[in-house]
């Protein structure tokens, strides 16, 4: 099965100028700098790191996905075991909708957070760009809040004790224990465009990423995608291949939101498998379907969809969360799925869907349908 790819950019959702940087050069922002020191010594004891991964969370138009997914994430936090406990939570993108305004961050942002208690940092997605008022510049908001210079409660905060994050620029690098975390910011255009800065500046964060890390990469527009409605990006495929041929050095793993469900391949090159891993189910009410088979049923898997190229797992529809675990030898990923609006937010199913392991120094991957 071949499926649907996005060749280049969509002209009808134009790509936004970026905001300057509020930080230097070349972007960096060390963990230790929004976690505690108790966190960071937790990290250190325990010999690995856990944090939760989601993107598209914005509750627009109906807030009760939002509400589910950030109670159980919630309770992750409460019922970790020790040495398991989440330090942050690493934002794929969209973190409010329709656009990117300063208005929606209260009602889709700080307040189906209030209680959660750690940091949230990530990328924007192309609604957090996208404007509705052009007379305020592209991202403007999304600055205000993730990339501020000092940690401070903005306007759109509320009566939510949480600070404005302090993200160098728009697409930045978090140094972390046992993982490099890579977030570029692919824009507006369906598809995804990166101007030639920023392509520049992640072939020199490829090639200057610590060997001893895991590498990760995190963007808001899939390269794979079997949804229906955007399917993956060509296009990002190909500015990627660039990039690792420059520098020779692979990302161990890609993260993508976009597409309103979860979705786990594996790409196989040059003896190394590496996963790439939609996670867009974190809010959105609209949840997208995946495409269907020649003979018009439900994909089955693992699905080889092109040659070098296996749909492990997916869920299309039920919301839910990713929790990721990295030593100095080993990324696993667990994803867990929540109940459904209609369904008791508290004692409905909440069901791990999916589960990876991948030997980051090894390059080799593990994996079980549950």
């Amino acid at each position: 099965m071949r499926i649907r790819r996005i060749h280049a950019p969509h002209t009808n959702q134009p790509f936004r100028p970026l905001p300057p940087p509020t930080g230097a050069a070349p972007y960096h922002l060390s963990l230790d700098r929004i976690v505690s020191a108790d966190m960071m010594a937790a990290i250190q004891q325990a010999k690995r790191m856990v944090f939760h991964i989601i993107g598209d969370t914005g509750g627009v138009k109906a807030p009760q996905a939002q509400q589910i997914v950030a109670m159980h994430m919630e309770n992750d936090v409460q019922n970790a075991a020790s040495g398991g406990y989440p330090a942050f939570f690493y934002h794929l993108g969209d973190v409010v909708y329709y656009y990117g305004e300063a208005a929606n961050y209260y009602s889709q942002f700080y307040e189906p957070y209030i209680q959660y208690p750690l940091p949230i940092v990530g990328i924007p997605g192309n609604h957090d760009g996208d404007l509705l008022n052009t007379s305020v510049p592209s991202l403007a908001a999304f600055v205000e809040n993730f990339c501020a210079k000092e940690a401070h409660i903005t306007p759109e905060a509320g009566d939510s004790t949480r600070e404005a994050e302090i993200q160098p620029n728009v697409y930045w690098t978090l140094e972390a224990p046992f993982v490099t975390i890579v977030g570029i910011y692919t824009n507006v255009p369906e598809g995804g465009e990166l101007d030639a800065d920023q392509i520049a500046w992640l072939e020199g964060e490829f090639a200057c990423a610590p060997q001893d890390r895991a590498l990760l990469l995190a963007m808001h527009h899939p390269i794979y995608s079997a949804d229906k409605l955007h399917s993956g990006s060509a296009h990002m495929e190909q500015m990627l291949e660039q990039v690792v041929q420059k520098t020779q050095r692979y990302p161990d793993a890609v993260f993508a939101g976009h597409v309103h469900n979860y979705q786990r391949f594996t790409r196989a090159i040059n003896g190394r498998q590496i996963p790439y891993i939609v996670t867009g189910a974190g809010g959105y009410w609209h949840l997208h379907a995946m495409q269907k088979s020649a003979g018009g049923s439900v994909l089955q898997v693992p699905l080889k969809i092109e040659p070098d190229i296996t749909l492990e797992s997916y869920c299309d529809d039920r919301h839910g969360f990713m929790r990721l675990e990295v030593t100095d030898h080993v990324l696993t990923g667990t994803y867990t799925t929540v109940p459904r609006p209609q369904e008791s937010w508290s004692a409905g199913p909440v069901r791990v869907l999916d589960s990876f392991t991948l030997d980051w120094r090894e390059h080799r991957l593990q994996s079980w349908w549950l």
